[in-house]
């Protein structure tokens, strides 16, 4: 069976406009860029040597002193990749052209009260906004989704993923202390993920959990999003196994009436090196023996997936596309979520009566 998964380019790839120069615009933002064909044609980072290091790896023609400057000099068909911290962006948004398109970094704001004034600025100043909710376009989401979209699986009433491995947060310097670590900017992947299938939950519930040998502020959640008395959507992180590889696991899985579809990710095994992604179906055939079917997929999350966002971006701005995938309309919905499960998480479950 024929596969599709690649998200689709837009008929003209627009320049692209680059404000920040960190580790994820180096190892993810550009190299799917270069790979996609498209162009950066300028970049500026508030430390100017980090986008002049860029800008020679990277072959990117002009560097800029400030977001003014950059902004000063970009063409009206651009594109800009905004790749701060959220503190930064509705500063930075500001200071963009109205109606511009902007492809903004994730999570869309540290809080839900900052989601909210980026939501209202983007609004305003009528930007053609997304937000880098990436995981949606990786290879492995995509081709589960055209499984699923098929009929291929049935119903879908069950969606899972787990995460049991070891992450070595002091990669991630500019978030390692975050009052909200592991929910706001981990697990906020998969939420959206489950929301880009199965739309929003009526209920979320959640539970995040701190290790008490380490200084972060959570490293395990547990999250259940609620649709109806069928569906089972769950999320379950432990970024604390740290006893070798052999019993460490990083998956997503679909479950329906007529199938199932697993796939592994690779990235996060074994983290930042990784291990390759493992994609699998199985399809219930009347009178047949149940099998799994494995496919080698081209690409992975990191940086393929990079590539879908922006290219659904332009293609929306061109007008190839009506649907933006993950406008700011859109992913305030996960930041709404996200909000509600630590409310979940604060307010506890229901204290059983023990006095019998």
């Amino acid at each position: 069976m024929e596969l599709i998964y690649k998200p689709e380019l837009p008929k003209e790839k627009r320049p692209i406009y680059i404000i920040g120069a960190g580790g994820i615009v180096r190892d993810a933002h550009l190299p799917a860029y270069k790979n996609a064909g498209f162009t950066v044609e300028g970049i500026t980072n508030r430390t100017k040597q980090s986008a002049e290091d860029l800008a020679v790896t990277f072959d990117i023609p002009n560097v800029y002193d400030t977001v003014e400057d950059l902004v000063a000099a970009a063409p009206e068909n651009v594109v800009f990749d905004l790749t701060l911290m959220p503190n930064q962006f509705v500063a930075t948004l500001e200071l963009l052209p109205d109606k511009a398109a902007v492809l903004i970094q994730k999570p869309m704001g540290d809080y839900y009260g900052q989601t909210l004034e980026i939501l209202e600025v983007c609004r305003r100043k009528k930007l053609k906004a997304a937000i880098n909710c990436q995981m949606r376009f990786a290879p492995y989401v995509m081709a589960a989704k055209y499984l699923i979209d098929k009929g291929l699986i049935g119903e879908l009433y069950d969606f899972e993923v787990r995460l049991t491995t070891y992450t070595p947060w002091e990669y991630f310097p500019n978030v390692v202390n975050h009052p909200r670590l592991e929910i706001q900017q981990h697990s906020i992947h998969y939420i959206d993920l489950i929301r880009s299938f199965l739309g929003n939950p009526r209920k979320v519930y959640s539970k995040t959990l701190k290790n008490p040998g380490k200084p972060m502020s959570s490293t395990r959640t547990t999250t259940i999003m609620d649709y109806n008395d069928a569906m089972r959507a769950i999320i379950n992180t432990n970024h604390d196994h740290n006893f070798g590889e052999k019993n460490q696991e990083s998956f997503v899985k679909w479950e329906g009436t007529k199938g199932a579809v697993k796939a592994r990710i690779g990235l996060l095994l074994d983290y930042p090196n990784g291990k390759p992604d493992l994609f699998q179906y199985c399809i219930v055939k009347e009178g047949e023996d149940l099998k799994w079917v494995e496919v080698d997929l081209e690409g992975s999350w990191f940086p393929d997936a990079f590539v879908g966002t922006m290219a659904s971006l332009m293609r929306y701005v061109e007008g190839s596309s009506e649907v933006l995938p993950t406008s700011v309309e859109d992913v305030v919905h996960s930041m709404a979520i996200v909000e509600a499960a630590y409310k979940s998480n604060n307010e506890g479950g229901v204290a059983p009566n023990y006095n019998i």
